[in-house]
């Protein structure tokens, strides 16, 4: 395997949660249209993830448990965790030092977790 192509996350309130990424986190709605699911592009399109209505039964399972997507951002961390604070998003700890950049993780209204990174940059001193 080399890359992941689509994930897609099963959710309780399709309405809810499509309202969440949008307005609060940012994705936008892709063309792709589905009765069962919300398609986003993110950063200009580059993203593959979706939110979708259950597959199965979900009555009293728990959701997110273990489950992190990761999306790359272009803007600072800092800026992007005071946009999210003012939105009212629940933003799990502080921002993290990691070894690929700075990470910020916060709540979907399922329990899923969405890290968010700013990529480090490497200089290449050859």
């Amino acid at each position: 395997m080399r890359k992941l192509e689509f994930a897609s996350l099963q959710v309780r309130d399709l309405e809810l949660s499509k309202a969440f990424y949008t307005n609060k986190l940012g994705f936008e709605l892709s063309e792709m249209t589905n009765p069962h699911a919300a398609i986003f592009k993110y950063n200009n399109g580059e993203a593959s993830f979706a939110i979708r209505t259950p597959i199965g039964n979900l009555d009293s399972k728990e959701l997110g448990v273990g489950t992190s997507l990761w999306f790359a951002i272009d803007e600072k961390i800092e800026d992007f965790q005071r946009k999210l604070t003012e939105k009212g998003v629940i933003v799990l700890g502080t921002i993290n030092n990691t070894p690929f950049g700075k990470t910020l993780i916060v709540q979907d209204p399922d329990g899923y977790t969405i890290t968010f990174l700013e990529q480090k940059i490497t200089t290449d001193h050859n």
